[in-house]
């Protein structure tokens, strides 16, 4: 079964974006799909959500567009356990650790090296008409 591209994407920039994106592969398990760069700079990076979606990222430039600020994405997964598993192996610094809300499901949020919070859960969002 193909998987639709995703029409939203999530953008961060990043002081360290080499370091983010090894960081949400090794933390999360994105999926690097591809990183152009210009020297030690990332120009564009696209980053695949294994169950969809995905965010695009890129290196803080002097252009004085697109500055660094902090942000925060809700993943969802299927497995939310197998994520807090990884994100727990790779250090990631825990927010709310592993839980299961009274409304159902699991959940939990970690903080990536820039700032940024990420919420991992297995609540897909209200049904849609």
């Amino acid at each position: 079964m193909t998987t639709p591209p995703p029409s939203v994407w999530p953008a961060f920039r990043a002081a360290d974006a080499p370091a983010l994106i090894r960081w949400l592969v090794d933390a999360l398990g994105f999926i690097e799909t591809l990183v152009v760069r210009d020297g030690d700079l990332v120009v564009h990076a696209e980053l695949a959500w294994p169950p969809g979606g995905g965010v695009m990222l890129g290196s803080v430039r002097d252009d004085g567009n697109w500055h660094a600020r902090t942000a925060g994405a809700y993943l969802v997964t299927d497995d939310v356990e197998a994520v807090w598993a990884r994100a727990q192996a790779a250090g990631a610094a825990v927010l709310r650790p592993l839980r299961s809300p009274d409304h159902g499901g699991q959940e939990f949020s970690v903080r990536d090296p820039e700032g940024n919070d990420w919420s991992v859960g297995s609540y897909p969002g209200a049904p849609r008409p």
